[in-house]
């Protein structure tokens, strides 16, 4: 067993060690890395990511990075390639091979084949000098001192390199092919980015009550719209616009001040005016007005006529907060 203060500082060397490691790289960072953005950015294939163990997985996140950035990919086992997955491989893809010793036996096995199919070889690897890192049409080393593990052992500072290395190849094709966050977005409709992009504030509100009553009617009668529809807000409508709310904060605050409330009518406590966003408006649109304003809720428009509101929670629940 080991101490408290042990397990910090053996914490923070683990973080030190793959630190220097990443910050390495961009010793490596060469020509050979420039030809391998170009080569994939003009393919007219996927590139197909492939790797044995712990260099397997960092593979796998690789071609979730490439397909979320605009870059067709796929994974494929080394050990399952050469039992039959080799047909994964069509005649226009790339294959990069992650390694750290570019020498396990699946490898050795598999740069022969990959080679015969003709298909470029792009190698991520520790050692230029291994089967993988000589025989590879491009080179993109990620050699490290030392594993962070004390035994030198666990992959930690080797696997570490190859997700940033891959990570850089990734952005560096975003970039290179013009990727915007709208193209994101595309690609992440569920995420929180994509919906601030494409969310609008008219896919929001329908889902609401439309709280209103006249600036004629009584506190009763406002009380219990804002209570029944419980948005915290109602509108005060007149000849079929909106002239004015009324807030749950709006009715507490009157209350503190007048004695007699069976003469307040909607009108005498009604914010005049009040912030409102047009339909077609982007929700994170929506979200600024509230912030600006501090308040909960948005009326809803068209041209000065109400459709409805849009409360702070629905942004939330939306993820756009």
């Amino acid at each position: 067993m080991i101490s408290e203060n042990q397990i910090i500082k053996l914490a923070k060397k683990t973080i030190r060690e793959e630190s220097k490691s990443a910050e390495n790289l961009v010793n490596f960072i060469d020509k050979d890395f420039v030809k391998s953005v170009k080569l994939i950015f003009s393919s007219k294939g996927r590139v197909v990511v492939t790797g044995i163990g712990k260099s397997a997985i960092v593979a796998n996140k690789l071609v979730a990075t490439l397909n979320s950035t605009g870059t067709p990919a796929i994974f494929m086992h080394a050990a399952d390639a050469i039992h039959g997955d080799l047909g994964i491989i069509q005649k226009n893809d790339i294959v990069i091979c992650i390694s750290k010793s570019g020498n396990t036996p699946e490898i050795k096995v598999l740069v022969p084949l990959l080679k015969n199919s003709g298909n470029a070889l792009i190698a991520i690897v520790g050692d230029k000098n291994s089967l993988l890192g000589q025989q590879a049409n491009l080179v993109l080393n990620t050699w490290v001192a030392k594993e962070a593990c004390p035994n030198n052992l666990a992959p930690t500072s080797s696997t570490a390199a190859q997700m940033i290395m891959g990570d850089a190849l990734a952005i560096c094709l975003l970039q290179y092919r013009g990727f915007t966050e709208k193209d994101f977005a595309r690609f992440h409709p569920g995420g929180s980015l994509g919906k601030k992009l494409y969310l609008k504030v008219c896919d929001i509100y329908p889902k609401n009550s439309v709280p209103k009553v006249k600036p004629t009617d009584s506190l009763k009668k406002v009380i219990i719209e804002i209570s029944s529809n419980r948005l915290g807000i109602a509108a005060v409508i007149e000849k079929g616009r909106i002239i004015g709310v009324v807030t749950d904060g709006d009715v507490r605050r009157m209350l503190q001040k007048e004695s007699d409330i069976n003469k307040v009518k909607a009108k005498d406590i009604m914010t005049k005016k009040p912030k409102s966003v047009e339909k077609d408006a982007m929700a994170i649109d929506a979200l600024q007005v509230m912030k600006k304003h501090n308040i909960t809720q948005l009326a809803v428009t068209n041209g000065g006529k109400l459709l409805g509101f849009v409360h702070l929670h629905d942004l939330l629940e939306e993820g756009i907060i």
